[in-house]
């Protein structure tokens, strides 16, 4: 499961939400990976964060605090 939102204030820019699972070889837990691309590239995003999926809950919250 993967999206790309538009990045907003850029003529290009995406932002992609993707799930991975194993990304660090057979056995590592899943993560969601958020990457951000100016050139709208989702598939090779300039930079990205890896999110353990069981921090994905406090990572929501603390996000929705912020708005």
């Amino acid at each position: 499961m993967s999206q790309t939102i538009a990045l907003n204030g850029t003529k290009k820019g995406v932002i992609s939400v993707t799930k991975i699972d194993e990304p660090y070889g057979a056995g590592s837990a899943s993560v969601a990976s958020i990457g951000i691309s100016l050139a709208g590239n989702a598939d090779a995003p300039e930079w990205k964060v890896h999110i353990p999926l069981e921090n994905l809950d406090a990572v929501i919250k603390a996000l929705q605090e912020l708005k």
